[in-house]
């Protein structure tokens, strides 16, 4: 039987990792905890909302194991410094991979990931502690994730890609095969980006053309694409 989980987090992030972890993962939630100065209410998501003090003396790293479910706020550095809160209490940090995520026996992953369904993640990958792929990505064969990294949806990560620390993907971003993207590159939504980028990097793409409805070139458009003849 595994060991109670106690989540650090009160947000829409830690709601979620309730879901998973209990209709996927097999765990127990017995509390969420928060940083002392944060902890206002009593519950959260039916279970005890608890004080990092109160926590730590109630579910002890010796009985319990944590999951720190935290967004990318501060390019990731926030989930980061809550990770190491809680392994510098001795906690032994949970991952989550879900049983809907397409995964080889040879996936290496570190504690604390946050894998979510519909994931193609190919061959001999490997993925650093604290993690999060948000659904359906796809992680090419022979490529490495490092630590405290954030992937939105549909990602597409080609083959034998180096990705740094806290990156951040948005959604539908690409990288072409053999890249090496430095630690803290934001990588952002539709960007598709062909060459290896320092530490720091941003990448962006050209906003899409958004014509009105009544835009003669938009009439014209509609009317050749669907055969309308308004």
């Amino acid at each position: 039987m595994s060991r109670p989980l106690v989540i650090f987090g009160s947000g829409e992030i830690a709601s979620l990792a309730k879901y998973y972890f209990e209709a996927d993962g097999g765990r127990e939630v017995a509390a969420f905890t928060v940083d002392d100065a944060y902890a206002k209410d009593d519950t959260f998501e039916g279970r005890p909302l608890l004080a990092w003090s109160e926590a730590q003396a109630r579910f002890s790293p010796a009985e319990a194991d944590m999951h720190v479910a935290l967004s990318y706020q501060k390019l990731n550095r926030l989930r980061q410094a809550k990770y190491e809160q809680a392994k510098a209490a001795g906690y032994t940090l949970a991952s989550y991979v879900c049983s809907k995520a397409s995964v080889w026996p040879d996936l290496s992953h570190g504690d604390n990931c946050f894998i979510l369904e519909d994931q193609v993640i190919q061959p001999t990958v490997t993925i650093g502690a604290n993690v999060m792929l948000w659904s359906g990505n796809h992680i090419g064969h022979g490529s490495h994730i490092g630590d405290h990294s954030y992937f939105a949806s549909h990602v597409v990560v080609s083959g034998h890609c180096k990705i740094g620390q806290r990156c951040f993907f948005g959604v539908n971003a690409t990288l072409r095969d053999f890249l090496t993207i430095g630690n803290d590159c934001f990588i952002a939504m539709d960007a598709s980006v062909a060459k290896d980028l320092s530490d720091g990097s941003v990448a962006l793409t050209a906003s899409s053309t958004l014509l009105d409805g009544d835009d003669p070139k938009a009439i014209k458009i509609r009317n050749r694409y669907f055969g309308l003849e308004d």
